[in-house]
């Protein structure tokens, strides 16, 4: 099944009547329950016919008996089971003859983050055809989820804010809705969010910080470098935070330093890397200050940083070597 196999069966009220959810993206797993959720039974009517019940806390009798228990006034049961991947063996093999014959009248939801797809009831349950996967969105999948939100809150948003807005947060989608949400109610009637209303709802936050340590690292400006970083500490912005924010920041220029080397042209690296025009030329300044022999040095420190931080050197010493050395090379 797809995602928008699942999108016509909820606008249609077409439910299967078993599902399984699972991946370990756990924001997309929980959103698309919640549609089904929401499809599945009318709220007023919740109290008899929706039971959730958690994989390491249950039986499988129970989950049996309930879900082959008539809905009460309504069309539908409901049975949720969470953690699926967390149910004992017994369990499992206590639902495999539900999985054969399911109630009708019942819609069985099964959700987990990382199930042993090798054993038989995840097997049999993968064979459903009310089964998805959310995975982990890769960086080239955010912009156009950053996009597909922004429809959703009635909003466009143009390629560089959507851009931005990837880099400062990441793939913490979470997160992303929130600050798209923030953003649309930012620009009230306008239709389009641009990079300027990004930039205002999140210029305080910790990813903002991150943002503009890493242009002044790139840039080579160590002062205002080490000023941005003892900024951030004193706020008390963690350090393996900062840290993953910088080697994102230095993958793409390394990857834009190889490109120059191979004589690309900039149309065409902002096409290869898919970056917005708004962002080009000062990402292609950056990396023409950083020889990939210095890029390598870095990518060292950033990984001895990390190793050192996790195993409890000075946070504060750890990044401002960092920093001071990414710095010192010549521009």
């Amino acid at each position: 099944m797809t995602e928008q196999d699942l999108d016509k069966q909820i606008k249609t009220g077409s439910l299967l009547p078993v599902y399984f959810l699972y991946g370990d993206e756990p924001f997309l797993v929980d959103r698309a329950a919640r549609r089904i959720m929401e499809q599945a039974i009318d709220p007023a009517m919740k109290d008899f016919n929706l039971n959730v019940y958690y994989g390491a806390e249950c039986k499988g009798t129970e989950i049996l008996d309930t879900a082959q228990t008539l809905p009460m006034f309504s069309d539908r049961r409901l049975v949720v089971v969470r953690q699926t991947d967390k149910l004992p063996v017994a369990t499992q093999e206590g639902l495999l003859p539900y999985l054969a014959n399911p109630c009708p009248e019942t819609c069985l939801l099964f959700l987990a983050a990382k199930p042993d797809l090798r054993r038989k009831f995840f097997a049999e349950l993968k064979k459903q055809q009310g089964t998805l996967e959310f995975k982990k969105l890769y960086d080239n999948k955010l912009v156009p989820f950053i996009s597909a939100e922004a429809q959703t809150q009635g909003k466009k948003i143009d390629g560089a804010g959507a851009e931005m807005l990837a880099f400062l947060v990441g793939n913490n989608l979470q997160e992303l809705v929130s600050q798209i949400e923030k953003a649309a109610l930012y620009v009230g009637t306008r239709p389009v969010i641009g990079v300027e209303d990004v930039k205002a709802i999140v210029s305080q936050s910790k990813e903002y910080s991150a943002f503009e340590l890493a242009r002044f690292m790139g840039e080579k400006n160590l002062p205002k470098a080490l000023a941005t970083l003892q900024s951030m500490l004193q706020n008390g912005e963690e350090a393996i935070m900062i840290l993953g924010a910088l080697a994102s920041h230095f993958r793409r220029i390394w990857r834009i330093r190889e490109l120059l080397d191979q004589k690309i042209t900039p149309v065409d690296i902002s096409k290869q890397l898919k970056i917005h025009q708004f962002f080009l030329n000062e990402q292609i300044s950056q990396a023409r200050k950083y020889p990939v022999t210095e890029l390598e040095v870095l990518f060292e420190r950033l990984y001895q940083g990390d190793v050192g931080i996790k195993t409890g050197a000075s946070s504060a010493t750890v990044l401002q070597g960092v920093v001071y050395d990414s710095c010192k090379g010549s521009a």
